[in-house]
């Protein structure tokens, strides 16, 4: 093992997978910077593509990105590539045989895997591929059920499955060196969780979010609107300390009606905490409080290392905020008997703009310098340009990652990085700078969500009653 742990080598292959497109570059770059590396992926980069090549990274670089990323399904050593089986031979001859030897000797065991993107094919096919390879100077014995080193062809045939190439575009051959953590997305899916809501995050996002936030083992990460704790789950998974605080009542507590089918209510020990000590990290559970985010409890100064967040869009869940009876007679005419101001609370409408202002200023004044603040941020995708992501003088845009929820909504994965401390100066620099103001048009995006579900159902009505016009053809 200290052989491998001491070499640099000249290029690594990622293979990824293809979900979630758009969050795998963001993905990776976090990840490298953990451990101070730059994403270097040289000429002809293609970010869409299935296949990476990576420079200037030693094994343990890699294997660290592998024990984390959920958007990667495999590493390798690469040895050799190129567009044609004629190119990839030229280009594996020519590595430098001191790389090779130590995986090539006699009392050595291996494999060697053939992958397709894109692309299956038969099994005699992989035969003669593996065959073809002879070339390559293995002395040991092929060993297909525990090698000591597996080998891996792996062939790119596009990404338009309707437009298959009957030969692959590229082709590489390497080591195998590790595998992602793909099977999280399994071992930790909300079907199978304890505790569960209307909104919980699926389980391969919320381990996205924690990789951009770079949450790393003894941080203590933050959730604003908590909910049933997803995002608590998948931080304490890679050994952080977690807390939250949610407006409702009864999602904190684990009581009320229940989310699953063919059930009513909620069981006794149905909570956040259950749900950390089913996946073994319930040691990890500082605690969370029913609180309102417009309002918040904490002492001045640093206290979180990253804030990670899902807020209400107003579609499933409701954007409430507590309030006076004062606010709302500032906001709306007194009646006639109003008879003056009350101590009890009321809930009041708590707009998507006040929620992502009041949620970077928190970020600004309670994350520590180079914490990550990352959120997800509702879209109307006919009218979205990059002036709408909100902006902070204290906060750093890292990154902003899309996921399309219908033709005309979506929403993005902000990522930012706290890079001063707030002064004095930011207040007026946000007043007078359009660029910090906050983006009104977020207030309608509940309208606009629904209204384009009724264009869509009045389209579908209308296509209805003309085929019933036409006979049915």
């Amino acid at each position: 093992m200290a052989i491998h742990c001491s070499r640099i080598c000249l290029q690594y292959l990622i293979h990824l997978a293809h979900d979630n497109v758009d969050f795998r570059l963001p993905e990776i770059r976090s990840l490298l910077s953990l451990r101070g590396k730059p994403f270097d992926p040289g000429e002809n980069f293609k970010e869409k593509s299935p296949f990476w090549r990576l420079n200037g990274l030693s094994e343990e670089d890699v294997n660290s990105i592998m024990a984390r990323t959920v958007c990667a399904k495999s590493a390798f050593e690469l040895w050799g590539h190129g567009r044609t089986h004629s190119e990839l031979r030229n280009s594996l001859l020519k590595y430098p045989t001191e790389n090779m030897s130590p995986f090539l000797q006699k009392d050595s065991t291996y494999k060697i895997n053939v992958y397709t993107f894109n692309k299956t094919l038969e099994f005699e096919d992989r035969i003669k591929k593996i065959d073809a390879m002879e070339y390559l100077s293995f002395e040991g014995r092929v060993n297909l059920r525990n090698p000591k080193h597996i080998f891996c062809l792996l062939e790119d045939y596009g990404t338009d499955p309707n437009d298959i190439p009957d030969e692959p575009l590229y082709i590489y051959f390497g080591r195998w060196i590790a595998d992602g953590q793909r099977e999280l997305i399994r071992s930790h899916s909300v079907k199978n969780r304890h505790f569960i809501g209307n909104t919980s995050m699926d389980a391969g996002l919320s381990f996205i979010m924690a990789n951009h936030a770079r949450v790393k083992a003894h941080d203590l990460v933050y959730d604003p609107f908590v909910g049933t704790g997803s995002l608590l789950v998948a931080c304490s998974h890679f050994g952080a300390y977690v807390c939250g605080t949610d407006i409702d009542y009864n999602t904190i507590h684990g009581i009320g009606k229940a989310s699953r089918k063919n059930q009513k209510w909620r069981g006794p020990d149905e909570n956040i905490r259950a749900n950390l000590r089913q996946y073994g990290s319930e040691k990890l559970y500082v605690d969370v409080l029913v609180s309102d985010a417009s309002k918040p409890i904490w002492r001045d100064g640093v206290l979180f290392d990253t804030i990670i967040t899902d807020p209400p869009y107003g579609i499933r869940e409701s954007t409430r905020r507590t309030g006076s009876q004062k606010e709302c007679v500032n906001s709306v005419k007194p009646s006639e008997d109003y008879v003056g101001d009350s101590h009890v609370p009321v809930s009041m409408a708590y707009h998507l703009s006040d929620i992502f202002t009041d949620l970077l200023n928190f970020s600004a004044h309670h994350l520590v310098i180079g914490g990550r603040l990352v959120y997800w941020l509702p879209i109307y995708r006919p009218e979205y340009c990059e002036e709408m992501v909100p902006l902070n003088a204290c906060l750093r845009l890292v990154s902003n990652c899309e996921q399309t929820l219908s033709s005309h909504t979506s929403r993005r994965l902000i990522t930012m990085e706290k890079i001063k401390e707030p002064e004095e100066t930011d207040v007026l620099a946000h007043l007078s700078d359009p660029h910090f103001s906050p983006y009104q048009g977020h207030n309608a995006f509940r309208e606009k969500y629904f209204s384009g579900i009724s264009k869509r159902t009045l389209t579908g009505k209308e296509e209805t009653n003309k085929m019933a016009a036409n006979g049915g053809e």
